[in-house]
């Protein structure tokens, strides 16, 4: 199995990774995430520790790892709300072909209500979502486009109020990108994106 971690937590410190107690990543940031990394197809529980010690601030599991398989964990939450928790997703990897890209999207940030998602070309008028109502924690189906330039805009459900902007977003052919919302980086900082790269 392919296993990778992503840090969402934005006032959580650096953390280390544990799989049935055995050390796996150590020291990731907010923003940080690790490449895909092999295990042996099994049965495991995931613990987040504060990266250096011996405590633990969650954990998952048992998750049952099938091999040939990538998966995905995000921590998310915020500490001081006491929301922490750990999501996990299994990926597509296989490649989506020459001219074509795949992208999924996830919500990621703990403070946001539920959101609706608007791919366009660049600054074109905000239309039909092509996600509605997207809840926190939860993570899209993975959508096939053809490869070229997009602005993604996540707006409040139901509404146009943006409150996350990618600006221009290029997506290559034969790529697969996973687009996480963030909660953000400071007390009056905005939403943020995170852009995972599934496929290159």
């Amino acid at each position: 199995a392919w296993v990778r971690v992503v840090h969402a937590a934005s006032d959580a410190p650096a953390v280390d990774i544990l799989a049935n107690g055995s050390l796996v990543f150590q020291g990731i940031k907010f923003k940080g995430f690790t490449e895909y990394t092999p295990v042996p197809a099994a049965s495991y529980t995931l613990s987040v520790n504060v990266s250096g010690t011996s405590t633990t601030v969650m954990s998952i599991g048992p998750a049952q790892l099938m091999g040939g398989h990538a998966y995905t964990f995000y921590a998310f939450g915020k500490l001081a709300d006491g929301t922490l928790q750990l999501m996990g997703t299994g990926d597509e990897v296989d490649a989506p072909g020459m001219g074509m890209s795949k992208i999924r999207v996830v919500h990621g940030a703990s403070t946001a209500p539920a959101v609706d998602v608007y791919a366009t070309t660049p600054y074109a008028p905000l239309a039909t979502p092509a996600l509605t109502r997207v809840p926190f924690p939860l993570a899209s189906g993975y959508l096939t486009v053809p490869a070229g330039v997009y602005q993604a805009r996540v707006t409040v459900a139901g509404t146009k109020t943006v409150a996350i902007d990618s600006g221009r977003f290029p997506l290559m052919g034969n790529t697969t990108r996973t687009v996480v919302a963030i909660d953000p980086s400071t007390k009056d900082g905005g939403f943020e994106l995170l852009v995972l790269p599934d496929v290159n």
